[in-house]
C-alpha cells in the first residue's frame, strides 16, 4: 500500500470507516475477501526465513497420509523462532519450528520445492526430507504408530536425495530411527540408512521417552 501511496495512517483511518479490514499491525484485507491458504503461506514465507510447508503435511500433499483430518493442521518449518500470526492460525490451523535438522553445509534450500501446480511462492519438503522431518516429530506431536505406517507407504523415495540429507543430518534420533524402520520393514533403502547410523555415531542405545508416553529405545547398527 506504501508503494502506491497509501501511508499507515490512511490506512488505519480507511479501516476505521469499514473500507479496510484490519488482520494486524500492518496487515490488511478489503472486506468481503477470503484469505486463502496459499497466499497467506506465501505472505509469512516473504517475512520467515526458509518458511516450508514440512512433515507429515508436506506427505500429505504429496499423496501420502494415513488418517484423514476433519480440518488440516499445517506443519510448518523456519530457519527461526517465530510465532505465528493469530490472524492465520485462527483460519488455517498450524504449528511452526525451527528445528535444525541439516548442518550448514547442506545447499540452502535442498529438498524443497512448490508442488507442481501449487503457489510457486509455497516451498513444501520433497518427500524425503519430509520424511526425516516426520522422525524428528516422533514423541513430540507424531506418534510412532502412524509414522510407521507413513514410512511403510512411502514409494520411489530416490536413494540419491536421501544420501545427501542423510549425510547433512545432525540428530542421532533422526538417523537412527530412519534405520531402525527401514531395516524392520526391510525397505530398499536400509543399507544406506544403516551406512549413516553408523556414520553418525554415539552411543550403542539411544533411549527417550516421549510426551505421549511411547519408549524410543534406538541401537546402533
Amino acid at each position: 500500500m506504501q508503494a502506491r501511496g497509501l501511508s499507515a495512517f490512511r490506512a488505519s483511518a480507511l479501516a476505521r470507516s469499514g473500507w479496510l479490514v484490519h488482520l494486524a499491525r500492518g496487515v490488511y484485507m478489503l472486506p468481503g475477501d477470503t484469505l486463502t491458504r496459499d497466499g497467506s503461506l506465501a505472505f509469512l514465507a516473504a517475512q520467515t526465513p526458509g518458511l516450508h510447508v514440512g512433515s507429515k503435511t508436506a506427505l500429505a500433499w504429496r499423496g501420502v497420509r494415513q488418517n484423514i483430518a476433519f480440518r488440516e493442521h499445517l506443519n510448518l518449518w523456519g530457519d527461526a523462532p517465530r510465532r505465528l500470526p493469530q490472524w492465520f492460525t485462527q483460519r488455517f490451523p498450524a504449528g511452526y519450528q525451527a528445528t535444525q535438522l541439516f548442518d550448514d553445509a547442506l545447499p540452502k534450500g535442498f529438498g524443497l520445492q512448490p508442488l507442481p501446480a501449487g503457489d510457486p511462492r509455497v516451498l513444501v519438503s520433497v518427500s524425503e526430507r519430509a520424511m526425516l522431518e516426520l522422525l524428528s516429530d516422533v514423541g513430540k506431536v507424531q506418534s510412532l504408530a502412524e509414522t510407521r505406517g507413513l514410512v511403510a507407504s512411502l514409494s520411489g523415495l530416490r536413494e540419491k536425495v536421501l544420501d545427501e540429507l542423510l549425510r547433512h543430518t545432525t540428530r542421532i534420533k533422526v538417523v537412527r530411527m530412519a534405520a531402525s524402520l527401514a531395516a524392520s520393514m526391510k525397505l530398499p533403502w536400509a543399507a544406506l540408512a544403516s551406512k549413516h547410523s553408523a556414520r553418525i555415531g554415539g552411543g550403542a542405545r539411544w533411549v527417550a521417552v516421549g510426551r505421549s508416553g511411547e519408549r524410543l529405545d534406538l541401537r546402533r547398527p
